[in-house]
């Protein structure tokens, strides 16, 4: 298999097994097309033409990555990520339409991490897998020999297991709310802007919108706070940015 020279240094070379990407669209010269780059990448691909086998194949075959269409017939998108989130961590990236803005707010709020608006160029679209998987790599080679754990009172963030717990129990986040809430806890009480935290925590040139951090935030908060109204952690400076007030 020919690793993509961006990912080589986040593999162990001792076994190294392809990525899997599932690509769902009801059109299919795109699937076609995206399949065809993915593969010269070195990605193996699975494909689906509608939500419901979207959701059948991420239970069966728990791909690396799932690229995932809004409209399509039986099971819309939106349904789609909102049941493969109930059981699966996996990054997702949404297609969206380039004119229906609201799209991409939606499907930030049922669990994606990341979108892609169409019509999209093909180097744009290789560089957000590479970006989320990369991301899923170095999440799940992490070492876990030692503890590092941030506590703020009932809130531990475990740096080492990629996971937050409150009371004990586990959070379920997704990797961008994993890596904001990290990021804004690391730089306890510092104000950061929407544009800063898009580069910090997605971590390459993002194309989208100051409202993907806001969604983000929100749904961040939802699952952090006691009182989401009232938050305690993930706080807001009004004109500014937000920052993490855990003490």
């Amino acid at each position: 298999m020919v690793v993509p020279a961006e990912q080589a240094c986040d593999f162990d070379w001792g076994i190294v097994m392809a990525q899997t990407v599932l690509v769902v669209d009801d059109e299919k010269n795109i699937v076609n097309i995206i399949a065809f780059n993915l593969k010269k990448e070195g990605y193996d691909v699975i494909t689906a033409e509608d939500g419901e086998q979207a959701v059948e194949i991420a239970n069966e075959k728990k791909p690396d990555l799932i690229l995932l269409d809004i409209m399509m017939p039986k099971m819309d998108g939106y349904e789609a990520c909102r049941k493969i989130r109930e059981k699966h961590n996996m990054p997702i990236i949404m297609l969206t339409a380039r004119a229906e803005e609201l799209d991409k707010v939606l499907g930030l709020e049922m669990g994606a991490d990341d979108y892609v608006t169409k019509p999209f160029g093909t180097r744009e679209l290789i560089a957000r897998v590479k970006a989320n998987l990369r991301r899923a790599v170095i999440k799940s080679e992490e070492p876990k020999k030692s503890t590092n754990v941030l506590t703020f009172g009932k809130l531990e963030i475990d740096l080492d297991k990629f996971e937050a717990r409150k009371d004990g129990k586990v959070l379920e986040l997704t990797f961008r709310e994993f890596e904001l809430l990290k990021f804004l806890a690391q730089n306890l009480t510092q104000v950061f802007s929407r544009e800063t935290l898009l580069e910090k925590v997605w971590g390459y040139e993002y194309y989208g919108d100051v409202r993907t951090v806001d969604v983000t935030v929100r749904r961040l908060r939802e699952k952090l706070e006691d009182n989401p109204g009232k938050p305690e952690y993930i706080l807001t400076k009004r004109g500014v940015g937000y920052y993490f007030g855990g003490n």
